[in-house]
């Protein structure tokens, strides 16, 4: 099973689809922070409630400079209707065969009723200017997240 990628660790590079047809490399991102959330599946409660509340801090992250980029094995079709459907107001990435997510430890084995599966698990990883992995959330809880990441953003720009 893929090891969490750790912090203060140069974070695993990637070139990424985009829900815009656009590609998405995290080396052109140097200089910025990045949040990089790892989620199952669009359009599903938990997934929705998270992007939603990314989406509505979008204006605070801006401040400080943060790109935020949502990551899930479904394909651009899927990404773009959960995009419009909910106004998502930053890039949502297709990891359709899930290396990305192992890269960062976030394709686990997943234990739903009994039932064991490969799946994403929640996480989200915060990018330094620097490209290093500044903090990890495993196992996201998504009520009060965005504000956790937000106390993070802040600690980083001091």
């Amino acid at each position: 099973m893929a090891e969490w990628v750790e912090e203060g660790k140069k974070a695993p590079s990637f070139t990424l689809p985009a829900d815009d047809g656009t590609k998405v490399k995290l080396a052109d991102l140097n200089g910025s922070i990045v949040v990089l959330y790892f989620y199952p599946k669009d359009d599903t409660p938990g997934c929705t409630k998270e992007a939603c509340a990314f989406r509505d801090r979008h204006a605070e992250l801006k401040k400080h400079g943060v790109t935020v980029l949502g990551v899930s094995p479904d394909d651009k079709e899927s990404h773009a209707k959960f995009r419009d459907k909910f106004d998502l107001n930053f890039p949502l990435l297709v990891d359709k065969d899930h290396k990305i997510a192992e890269k960062y430890g976030a394709w686990r084995e997943k234990n739903m009723y009994g039932k064991v599966s490969m799946g994403i698990q929640r996480s989200t990883f915060l990018i330094d200017e620097e490209g290093k992995i500044a903090k990890v959330w495993k196992r996201v809880q998504v009520a009060g997240h965005d504000a956790k990441v937000l106390e993070e953003v802040a600690k980083l720009k001091k």
